[in-house]
């Protein structure tokens, strides 16, 4: 009987649980791991806030230096009453409250592209969303990125009329890019002024303190220190980030306790200057006097496009933290203790901030200041980058090197040329003016443009990606560009008072970027209006009238489709071609990443004896394109995918399938790496890897001397060979086994040395844009070899004269 009931026992415990039981305890497990998600999420956000504080908020953060200083110039310093600093304050709060948190941290932050940020960001995103791209070689194959189908997707019907209006007129579309290229020269040129204003204003501290230092020796302090800034880029937006937090950090909460300390000591009646009534009585005190002092009240938002901007580095929900809940309150905090100050010290406003400092902790204050306002550059700074980047991928802006700073971070960046290019224009403004009122008159056209540009492609966003109603994003615009538009008015008044500056720098910035763009766009018009026949080869038959030798030969072009006329210059020059010819079209598409399983699109141009395939490489305009040394090894297998899927596939050849652009397929790297179409083995070898295999005893000693000269530099060398597969199509083997045979015979580059020149019926501004401004640009970038990565010896370069 015990034994019976041991046997029950055991009976029920290996009785498998019930379904209930089931769903609970996966509801548990499921409910842990959402957990402990939420958790890392949080702690991931909060460090990113954290890192945001160093490299974001330093401008804004530092602004309190010298905006009470700047308003109170000019004629409002006969106005210098209780009265008007109460209404100054007034002004600073509900500017810093509608703009930096109303507009930007609840609005324009979420209006990312993919978590990009910046004006770029919004013009993408309006491309894809409407056919406002001005960018060639598009293809109905790029709207299946993942990337590109980011944000909303239908139609909306209300904002149909002002789309096709839109894509209708090309002059509206350049509009639209010239509005976008102009709101990027400002931010550039924001990179500036904003060193030269921020650690001028900060040095000021040591002139009031100590009598005997003269000006000259501030302004020789303040470049050494913009030197040392500028020459700290290169470490990287993340070790910048965490070099420069916790002094941002520091400087935030003693900015708070010594403006709460000055409201509770001088003035606690400041407080109800919240009220928008001390606004209505200022500008009624002050009249036309007070609207021009609006340039200095910009002055306490100037930075906050860069929330905006470094988007990238960050996230939109880090910035909600740090913004909302440590940078608002400080900055609030610290104007309302100096009006408080100052209400009771009229006299200490042309050096109010450190005038209101207490004398016990004045030192450490200004070696605090002074740190932070070298901090507050870096914010423009590290924007600046991100924005050349995007002007250059999109065809925008000469080709650049382009350092990628994190392993981890895609966005991170810095760009030497840009660098060192700053640095000499920020110490020219500082020697030039050695004034920080003129500057800052400067700096607040330049801000206050960026922001007036930014509203205007939001409201667009709001239409025709967002899809909400015309009337709102109406309602949108014109109460910010109301608010801005009387800001902006009033730096406009102050041109000829150093905001000259601004307007030079951009107009020159644009003159850059709209002048490659054009050069841009006239050669590739060039090469697509010149394109060979594709009956002309087919008549040539699959030899194409010359000697196959083996080999790959890799045609560079910017034609996705098509011959380029390149290589029927090459072809009637030169008697033998390599077996096998892959053209390369290395393109741009309106989207900041293309992940790697969709960057290759593989095709074929003629039939398979000709052995003629076309490869289109796609990169967002925030992708980096580094040199990892295997391009050409997941190129011989996405052909070798390409070829076997063919074979398998019918729809290939009938454009059915979603994923093919005619005959050209999305071949994915996984499905590459995993596919048993080629066997792969690997051994170290040199940097010359595409000559490794040639017979030829020039290139032996050519190879042999390159590795000699790059020892450090060892890649890995990758065989191919066929698996056995007996029920291998015979016809698909043979093509495999022709490209495994051409790899190791080696690989050779051919691009067009290119030059372009306008045609002698062209008018005399063409003639000036062509001959001399664009040819200077491409004599003075990184050649197009250098910027794809192409390894030197392995190039041949074809000379084309393109007549636009």
């Amino acid at each position: 009987m015990h034994r019976v009931d041991i046997d029950n026992e055991r009976d029920t415990m290996e009785q498998p649980p019930s379904p209930a039981a089931e769903q609970t305890l996966f509801e548990r497990r499921k409910g842990r791991l959402a957990s402990k998600f939420m958790l890392v999420n949080i702690s991931s956000n909060l460090l990113l806030a954290y890192q945001s504080l160093g490299v974001v908020y330093g401008d804004l953060g530092t602004s309190p230096l010298y905006v009470y200083r700047s308003i109170f110039v000019g004629k409002l310093q006969n106005y210098q009453t209780s009265e008007a600093i109460f209404g100054a304050f007034s002004l600073i709060f509900w500017t810093i409250t509608l703009i930096p948190l109303l507009k930007y941290v609840f609005v324009v932050l979420s209006a990312d592209d993919n978590g990009e940020g910046g004006t770029f960001a919004l013009y993408s995103l309006l491309c894809r969303h409407a056919k406002f791209s001005l960018l060639p070689n598009q293809q109905a194959a790029d709207e299946e990125l993942s990337a590109y189908k980011y944000g909303f997707s239908g139609q909306s019907t209300s904002c149909l009329p002002l789309k096709r209006f839109l894509e209708k007129h090309k002059k509206s579309r350049t509009v639209l890019l010239v509005i976008v290229l102009l709101g990027a020269c400002m931010v550039i040129g924001d990179g500036v002024l904003t060193p030269a204003m921020s650690v001028m204003s900060s040095m000021s501290g040591i002139q009031a303190a100590t009598e005997h230092l003269s000006h000259g020796g501030v302004l020789i302090l303040s470049c050494i220190i913009l030197v040392g800034l500028f020459a700290l880029q290169h470490s990287g937006t993340h070790r910048v980030g965490f070099l420069f937090a916790p002094i941002v950090t520091i400087w935030l909460i003693s900015i708070f306790l010594i403006g709460l300390y000055n409201t509770i000591f001088w003035n606690p009646k400041i407080v109800s200057a919240l009220s928008p009534y001390y606004i209505i009585k200022f500008f009624k005190e002050t009249g036309k006097d007070g609207w021009v002092s609006l340039g200095g009240v910009l002055l306490s938002i100037a930075g906050t496009e860069a929330m905006f901007a470094d988007l990238g580095h960050f996230t939109a929900t880090s910035m909600r933290i740090a913004f909302p809940f440590f940078v608002y309150p400080c900055l609030v905090v610290q104007y309302m203790g100096q009006a408080a100050f100052l209400s009771k010290n009229i006299d200490s406003i042309p050096n109010s901030f450190y005038n209101s400092v207490p004398d016990s902790v004045y030192w450490p204050v200004f070696v605090i200041a002074t740190l932070s306002a070298i901090v507050g550059s870096q914010a423009v700074i590290t924007a600046t980058f991100s924005i050349v980047k995007q002007c250059n991928a999109l065809g925008c802006f000469p080709r650049v090197k382009i350092v990628h700073t994190s392993k981890h971070i895609k966005g991170q960046i810095y760009v030497p040329e840009i660098n060192w290019i700053l640095m000499i224009l920020t110490l020219a403004v500082a020697v030039g003016f050695q004034d920080t009122t003129l500057i800052g008159n400067a700096y607040g056209l330049a801000c206050m443009t960026v922001m007036f540009i930014t509203t205007f492609l939001m409201a667009l966003v709001i239409i025709f990606v967002w899809q909400i109603s015309v009337a709102f994003a109406t309602s949108f615009l014109l109460l910010f560009w109301l608010i801005e538009g009387v800001y902006l008015s009033s730096a406009f008044i102050k041109i000829p008072q150093g905001g000259w500056v601004s307007l030079v720098l951009s107009f020159a910035f644009l003159t850059i970027m709209f002048i490659w763009h054009y050069g841009t766009r006239k050669k590739y018009n060039f090469d697509l209006h010149n394109k060979v026949p594709l009956k002309w080869l087919l008549g040539l038959g699959p030899s194409l009238g010359i000697v196959r030798v083996s080999g790959i030969g890799l045609i560079y072009s910017e034609l996705a489709t098509g011959i380029p006329a390149m290589f029927s210059h090459f072809v009637t020059n030169l008697p033998a071609f390599h077996s096998v010819m892959v053209f390369v079209c290395v393109k741009s598409v309106p989207v900041p990443f293309v992940s790697p399983e969709e960057r290759f699109l593989i095709g074929r141009i003629c039939p398979r004896p000709y052995r003629m395939y076309r490869c289109i490489v796609r990169y967002g305009y925030k992708d980096i394109q580094r040199d990892d040394g295997n391009f050409e090894d997941l190129l011989i297998q996405s052909i070798a995918e390409f070829i076997q899927m063919e074979a398998v596939e019918p729809q290939l050849s009938s454009s059915e399938s979603p994923s093919f652009d005619g005959r050209m397929a999305v071949i994915s790297t996984r499905s590459v790496q995993s596919s048993s179409t080629l066997l792969v083995s690997e051994e170290n070898f040199g940097t010359c890897s595409s000559i490794q295999s040639s017979k030829s005893l020039t290139l032996q000693s050519l190879r042999s001397a390159c590795d000699d000269e790059n020892p450090q530099m060892r890649r890995r060398r990758v065989r191919f060979r066929l698996p056995e597969n007996p029920g291998m199509d015979p016809a698909v083997r043979n093509e495999l086994s022709d490209l495994i045979e051409a790899k190791e015979a080696g690989v050779a580059y051919i691009m067009g040395h290119s030059y372009v020149k306008a045609r002698r019926s062209s008018s005399y501004l063409k003639k000036l844009v062509i001959d001399i401004g664009y040819s200077f640009l491409r004599k003075n970038c990184r050649g197009p070899a250098v910027a794809l990565n192409i390894p030197h010896i392995s190039l041949i370069e074809v000379g084309m004269i393109y007549y636009v």
